[in-house]
């Protein structure tokens, strides 16, 4: 099994390569988010454990960008930030899992085993309905060559959608998806955000693709 290591501390990494190298499996180190994008660009790896804080890109956006580049072995996220946004941080951008420093070692062998076990991921297929295409590696959607940008909700209750094309979505169901139950505002906030979508993803293209099923909930049907 070969491990990409992405650390700046030469300490840290010295430590984990070690260790590593101690339980059978072989490593690479990579000093700089640069370094981890090309290095698992060019390298079959089965793993990588990547540090978020990094001198030049931090471990977000290399996360985010290698699984845009289509390499999908499990991601282990390591940082000192602990906050739940950073987890969903990580997580929303491709990471598997998440490690709070400082940590034990034998904590993390744990982890990355398990993720090795796991294996890597199945790339995410495209989603497309008509002209309308989102992308789930890199959250980007699109209608035609025109990109469409959306909020955090919006892209979750769209993609929800894609995901069940020509099929009627209760408010109940979609409401799941972007908000958790403590949420209190359940009367009319699914109504205000399919007018927001319907604002970015159909009226400017003269399509009307979202429709409303009166007493049921919501459905995309193809512009084709």
């Amino acid at each position: 099994m070969r491990i990409l290591i992405v650390e700046d501390e030469p300490k840290m990494a010295s430590v984990l390569r070690r260790g590593m190298e101690g339980a059978g499996l072989t490593v690479d180190v990579a000093s700089t988010g640069g370094d981890a994008i090309w290095m698992a660009g060019s390298t079959p790896y089965d793993a990588l454990v990547l540090d978020v804080m990094l001198p030049d890109v931090d471990g977000f956006e290399v996360c985010r960008r290698i699984r845009a580049d289509g390499m999908w072995a499990p991601i282990l996220m390591l940082t000192a930030r602990d906050s739940i946004e950073d987890r969903v941080t990580g997580l929303d951008r491709g990471a598997d899992d998440y490690l709070l420093k400082p940590f034990a070692f034998d904590e993390l062998l744990a982890r990355l085993r398990a993720l090795l076990r796991r294996g890597a991921r199945e790339r995410p297929v495209l989603l497309e309905i008509g002209s309308l295409r989102l992308n789930p590696a890199t959250r980007e959607v699109s209608r035609g060559s025109e990109p469409i940008a959306l909020s955090r909700k919006e892209y979750a209750l769209l993609e929800a959608m894609m995901r069940r094309p020509g099929e009627v979505l209760t408010r109940g169901e979609l409401l799941e998806v972007a908000w958790d139950h403590a949420y209190e505002n359940r009367s009319n906030v699914i109504d205000v955000y399919m007018r927001y979508l319907r604002a970015k993803i159909d009226r400017p293209f003269g399509v009307a693709t979202l429709l409303t099923v009166r007493g049921h909930g919501y459905r995309l049907c193809s512009d084709g």
